[in-house]
């Protein structure tokens, strides 16, 4: 049986990250979650967070770039929820 290497943790991280984001964006495509709700913005700062710190140890720079953005926007959408505001920017 062959160890684990540090490439298969990454990739592991890289999909769960895109199952939270993907899971959160087709639930409210499907109206089953509101895109300003917390269960849907966190999710989105987790999955992206981690696809981001992947690419940037993989030196992805342009996957780097879209996922970096996209923790941006999520976070500014969750502290405006946390400030309890409707978020004006969600994805």
């Amino acid at each position: 049986m062959s160890a684990v290497t540090a490439g298969d943790l990454l990739d592991a991280v890289q999909v769960v990250g895109a199952l939270l984001v993907l899971t959160c964006f087709l639930l409210a495509q499907a109206d089953r979650i509101d895109p300003a709700a917390y269960r849907y913005l966190l999710p989105n700062l987790l999955g992206s967070g981690a696809m981001a710190a992947t690419a940037v140890v993989g030196r992805e720079w342009g996957f780097v770039f879209l996922e970096g953005v996209w923790v941006l926007v999520s976070a500014w959408a969750l502290l405006q929820r946390l400030r309890g505001n409707k978020p004006t920017v969600v994805h």
